[in-house]
């Protein structure tokens, strides 16, 4: 399940056990492994029980058809339920889908998926479209862990979308042993969903617990938790294109765009992730890497476990430095020992993926540029700032590391100088775009954060603010000249006051002289 911004996300308990990583998520998606690879516990129950009481007979002809009886139980067992969780029965789904069409229920079929609704057609809902968008976002999940789409073109999951659970009840399509949910859970191939009023969100709910039939079974995740929601999410989000790259519409229907870190807010209504781990940031609560690694799968009940597990693995798929690891660690067994196995991979830092996910959380927003946002931490004492020293600050770049280390409790001036263009202003269609210009005081056309766009900001990376919270880069000085006192003994980094979305189209670099302060 994925919760939604402002929602109450309430759940009674479902009997789930205790153990986190057994129930792969915790609190709504699974049912412990022994039900998801179709409750073989009970066959080796059984089969077991049996075989005791067969050992304990004298009388070889009731040996002999006893062990007939016990054969011809398991296979009936195995029959009904022993497919194993990477196997979609495609005559399962069928069945499913003609007790739907017998309840008089509305299906939407597409290759890879049935959906089920009770919820009434209504003209420009999006509800027809949702198969189509579900079988778009399927190609991308097969290409984020290389299976091959032919391999598997016969794979279907059967979705329900839930207006009233009794009429679903009443048609055997939810079943007793599925837990009451607030907005999804899923159950190997199959999952339900409670109707949304927001189409976006309704799109993200569906492709969410699309995810979790998608790994269950294809992949036979058993991920800890934070993996487990986290790629959910990732490979949920999304925007829909339905125009040309010079934004007229080119008559095609919209097509799904994965945005595993949304560009917009607009794309992504009611999903409330980035504003959450802003929200949690300014509070001083925001968990680390190793915090939410850690997350028993029952906090997964309200917005701010989703948005932790959401920001890692968006992090550790999307940052050059930690993709490489984490991608190999994908191919590998998604099991209960992902933890492990992902910091055992060839090229693994924990120490940087820590310090990386902390810059990321403390400069997260829409459309973040891993690429020009990463942090060189090379040099992280840097060399004692004793004399005039003169860095250059590129436009196009995040927090740059000067080389240069500053003294807590010493004086220092800077003096910025130089232009750089800072994106652009658009005006009419026909008109070509006119580039905006700046420099180290920034323009006040537009404010960022609480400072001018373009604005020069100094800054060091202190590990334990004065104020809480998780470490995090502390601005010192802004503006073309001044003076300042440093925060910490350690280098000084600087850049442009520029959303990290949006440092693609800016040019230029200023010229930044720093000195000791007599």
């Amino acid at each position: 399940m994925s919760p939604r911004a402002g929602s109450g996300f309430r759940r009674d308990a479902s009997g789930f056990p205790p153990n986190p990583v057994e129930c792969a998520g915790g609190s709504r998606h699974a049912l412990p492994r022994r039900h998801r690879l179709g409750d073989h516990g009970k066959l080796r129950g059984l089969v077991g029980l049996e075989i005791c009481s067969i050992r304990g007979l004298h009388s070889k002809p009731m040996r002999f058809w006893s062990l007939i009886v016990v054969l011809i139980v398991a296979a009936s067992l195995t029959g009904e339920r022993g497919r194993a969780a990477d196997t979609i029965d495609a005559r399962s789904v069928d069945a499913l889908t003609a007790s739907a069409r017998r309840a008089g229920l509305r299906v939407l079929e597409g290759d890879h998926l049935v959906l089920v609704t009770d919820r009434p057609a209504r003209a420009g809902d999006g509800v027809e479209d949702l198969p189509r968008i579900f079988d778009e976002a399927w190609s991308a999940w097969c290409k984020h862990y290389a299976l091959d789409p032919a391999s598997h073109e016969k794979w279907r999951a059967f979705g329900c979308l839930v207006v009233d659970r009794e009429r679903f009840r009443a048609a055997g399509l939810l079943p007793e042993k599925i837990p009451d949910f607030a907005n999804g859970h899923c159950y190997n191939h199959r999952f339900w969903m409670a109707d949304q009023s927001n189409p976006a969100y309704r799109r993200h709910l569906l492709l969410h617990e699309g995810v979790h039939a998608f790994t269950l079974t294809l992949r036979s995740l058993d991920t800890p938790p934070w993996y487990t929601e986290g790629i959910a999410e990732c490979l949920a989000t999304h925007r829909l294109d339905d125009g040309t790259t010079d934004g007229t519409t080119d008559g095609t229907k919209s097509r799904f765009v994965s945005t595993p870190l949304p560009l917009r807010a607009a794309d992504v209504e009611q999903l409330g992730r980035i504003e959450k781990i802003r929200a949690l940031r300014a509070a001083g609560e925001c968990p680390g890497l190793a915090d939410i690694f850690a997350t028993p799968g029952a906090n997964h009940r309200d917005l701010s476990a989703y948005a932790g597990s959401w920001a890692a693995v968006a992090m550790l798929s999307l940052h050059p430095r930690h993709a490489p690891a984490f991608a190999a660690a994908e191919r590998g067994p998604l099991d209960a020992a992902f933890n492990r196995r992902l910091m055992e991979t060839t090229g693994w830092d924990g120490d940087q993926a820590e310090r990386d996910f902390d810059a990321f959380t403390d400069e997260i927003d829409y459309g973040y540029d891993f690429n020009r946002s990463g942090i060189d931490w090379t040099s992280p004492s840097g060399r004692p700032l004793d004399s005039l020293q003169t860095v250059s600050v590129a436009a196009d770049r995040g927090w740059q590391n000067s080389g240069w280390s500053l003294r807590k409790g010493a004086r220092y001036s800077l003096k910025a100088t130089g232009r750089c263009t800072i994106g652009a202003l658009t005006g009419h269609a026909a008109e070509p775009p006119m580039p905006l210009e700046t420099e180290a005081n920034g323009i006040s056309l537009r404010w960022y954060r609480g400072r001018p766009l373009g604005r020069l900001l100094v800054a060091q990376w202190v590990e334990n603010p004065g104020d809480g919270g998780r470490p995090r880069c502390v601005v010192v000085a802004t503006g073309a000249e001044g003076t300042f006192t440093p925060a910490t003994d350690g280098v000084v980094f600087c850049k442009l006051n520029d959303p990290p979305g949006e440092l693609a189209d800016n040019d230029g670099q200023l010229a930044v002289a720093i000195e000791p302060v007599r």
